[in-house]
């Protein structure tokens, strides 16, 4: 069954836009969870709202509220929400374009699949995607999810687009508290040099299937010993041996370690044509024109 779309509206450059929508790039459905239950009934714990005067209340008995001062909350209806009202509620609109590499993946928060929303917006969407793929950039852009406004950037991915959410600078700690107190120094130039090696040796192409969550499969290996009526098998930990110094662990982990096998790349498929319609020209032209022109230089 296909996912819902988790945002719906219109992605705009300039003065091109086509309808768009957003879906989610991942999903926890796969991984094991628990839930709570009783220890004697085995019955599942529901949670239940509770004042601590009233003892338990209905669900539809609760409101928002914003606490400004401790204790003190401002109640907040949802006709207030509804009434912040800002552009990027449903339009994605880019307001420039950057180098991937600027993007510090730090910031970089949740990704999202961005397809056209219906026949008549796919060459519009086409033309866009293909224009950044030649540029080689990131578009970044904002829009309304979840009653809050995000920064996102917006890539070009196969036919179509990913957009990713950014935290915000606030909500990013600063390195000082954890490196301030790491010291700057040469390190040993031989050590360097086999620390350098043993990368060269490992180096190889990146496919996420190569690493699996070992600990879930653990976990689901021990609950299905579990419904079988056996008792789970628990897998020891390897032996770590003791090391003497780094010198003689970065040799060792040399003659230990096999050059990686080269794989062959693929070509990238071809991207395809499309004509451009009247209207997207049009809207493309009348762009071009309302863009401010730079000013000539004088001889």
């Amino acid at each position: 069954m296909a996912a819902r779309a988790s945002w719906k509206g219109h992605l705009r450059l300039s003065l091109v836009s086509c309808p768009v929508k957003l879906f989610p790039a991942t999903s926890a459905s796969e991984r094991i969870s628990f839930n709570q239950l009783h220890k004697e009934t085995h019955n599942r714990i529901n949670m239940k709202p509770v004042d601590p005067e009233l003892g338990l209340v209905e669900r539809s008995d609760l409101v928002r509220g914003y606490e400004y001062e401790p204790k003190q909350y401002v109640i907040i209806e949802d006709e207030d929400i509804e009434a912040v009202r800002i552009e990027s509620n449903h339009t994605m609109s880019i307001e420039a374009f950057v180098d991937q590499e600027d993007v510090d993946p730090i910031y970089q928060d949740a990704p999202y699949y961005l397809a056209p929303d219906g026949a008549m917006a796919e060459e519009t969407f086409a033309v866009i995607r293909e224009a950044m793929i030649r540029s080689g950039k990131l578009a970044v852009a904002r829009l309304v999810m979840t009653s809050r406004e995000r920064v996102v950037t917006i890539g070009p991915r196969e036919n179509g687009m990913v957009v990713t959410t950014l935290r915000n600078p606030n909500e990013v700690r600063g390195t000082g508290e954890y490196f301030g107190n790491i010291p700057y120094g040469d390190p040993d130039a031989e050590m360097l040099e086999l620390a350098q090696k043993l990368i060269e040796q490992k180096v190889r192409p990146f496919n996420p299937k190569d690493y699996e969550d070992r600990y879930e499969v653990a976990l689901m290996a021990m609950i299905r010993e579990k419904l079988k009526g056996h008792n789970p098998i628990i897998a020891a930990a390897p032996e770590r041996g003791n090391v003497i110094n780094l010198m003689d662990a970065l040799k060792a982990s040399l003659g230990e370690a096999k050059p990686a096998a080269k794989s062959k790349a693929k070509a990238p498929a071809p991207a395809k044509e499309s004509a451009t319609k009247v209207s997207l020209q049009a809207a493309l032209d009348a762009s071009k024109a309302a863009a401010p022109k730079a000013p000539r230089k004088k001889a």
